[in-house]
């Protein structure tokens, strides 16, 4: 009996000093950015973590208005094989988390990477290059999977199913807005008008076919440039303002002309400029020479649309900040941009269509040019207003 009470009192004793062994101290280090809802939502969760385990140690680096933590965000995910371009971006040890779903998904991953970090021990890969050394490659990178909520709040209309509206469906929007501006609907209905009077049909769809993908391939490369530049620069707050000041005059521009013009014209481009560029594809595509002409065509089509590009400027300025307001992986940000030219061609494509069929489609194209403008205004008002008052409200994961 008493070798029996010696045990259980020996036990307790052993039970009592494990308990007052301390836990090993944890390191999480958060890069977040102001008005990200997915980012708020993990502070609050991480704050939560500390406040009830003291050997968890929290560090935020926010890399909107700090570039020195802009900087260090962009050396970490270097050095751990991830991307710098989403937020939020975790890193524990030598684990990385990019984005944050909720707190029962990723919430959950990050709990188990702390007690992993406590069963072994862990890399600081963020002090080391803090400290200016080297860190060791990851161990895992974690993307937990982001769906949509299943309602966002719209202004003037309130609660929306993301059934209805989703960064898609603004993809779409803005691209069908941006498709039909004059500066490129004028040259590409010259084109139709030379096209027309071949008799070769074949030579018809191929040499107006060029053009469109010519167009399609620079607006692509031009879009791709806008991005990357504001995945680098567009964290900051003075960036996203400015964007939205920008759009907010686009969009007052564009009303001002629905009001104010009877018809939509391309300002960029002098009259003598644009009657330059139409005698050179006049020429080109009366050239006899089938490869000379294509040719001929893709290449003009690559310098018309690069100087083109600045008539409708605003819209895509706007998409690619939305783009770099989201949390996205690379392959996303690309199938949205390619998805937004797709939109955006399938406007000269159906002109192209119905010009090779009634060759009546000036008229169409005009009243289609005047009441897009108007719808194209009203969105980049709004879309301006909530760069700068709300850009959480345009934050999709």
């Amino acid at each position: 009996m008493l070798r029996t009470l010696l045990l259980v009192i020996a036990a307790i004793l052993a039970a009592s000093a494990w308990a007052e062994v301390p836990q090993p101290a944890v390191d999480v280090y958060l890069f977040w950015r102001t008005g990200c809802p997915h980012c708020e939502r993990e502070i609050a969760f991480l704050d939560r973590l500390a406040a009830g385990d003291s050997a968890v140690r929290v560090h935020k680096f926010e890399v909107s208005g700090d570039r020195s933590n802009a900087a260090l965000m962009v050396r970490v995910a270097e050095r751990l094989g991830t991307e710098a371009g989403s937020v939020p971006l975790t890193v524990i040890g030598d684990q990385v988390w990019i984005g944050y779903l909720d707190d029962a998904t990723t919430g959950r991953e990050i709990e188990t990477g702390i007690s992993q970090c406590r069963a072994r021990a862990c890399t600081d890969a963020v002090a080391a290059l803090a400290a200016g050394g080297a860190a060791a490659p990851p161990a895992a990178v974690v993307r937990p999977g982001r769906p949509l909520p299943e309602t966002i709040t719209v202004p003037l209309v309130g609660e929306v199913n993301t059934a209805s509206l989703s960064l898609p469906a603004l993809t779409v929007l803005l691209a069908a807005l941006d498709g039909f501006n004059p500066c490129a609907m004028w040259v590409l209905l010259f084109l139709l008008g030379l096209l027309a009077g071949l008799r070769d049909r074949t030579r018809m769809w191929v040499l107006g076919g060029a053009f469109v993908a010519a167009s399609a391939l620079t607006y692509l490369l031009v879009l791709a440039a806008w991005l990357n530049l504001l995945l680098l620069i567009g964290a900051i707050v003075w960036v996203r303002a400015a964007i939205g000041l920008a759009a907010l005059a686009a969009g007052g521009y564009y009303l001002k002309r629905f009001f104010t013009e009877e018809q939509p014209v391309c300002e960029i481009t002098a009259p003598a400029a644009r009657r330059q560029t139409l005698g050179r594809l006049k020429e080109l595509a009366q050239q006899r020479d089938f490869l000379l002409a294509l040719g001929g065509i893709v290449v003009l089509a690559f310098a018309v649309n690069l100087v083109e590009f600045l008539c409708s400027a605003g819209i895509p300025a706007v998409f690619t900040q939305i783009l770099a307001l989201s949390s996205l992986s690379a392959w996303q940000y690309a199938a949205y941009l390619v998805l937004y030219v797709l939109v955006f061609m399938l406007d000269d494509l159906a002109v192209l269509a119905i010009a090779l069929r009634t060759l009546e489609v000036s008229g169409f194209t005009t009243t289609y040019a005047r009441w897009s403008g108007l719808a194209g205004g009203i969105v980049m008002v709004l879309i301006g207003a909530l760069l700068i008052l709300r850009p959480e409200w345009l934050s999709f994961a």
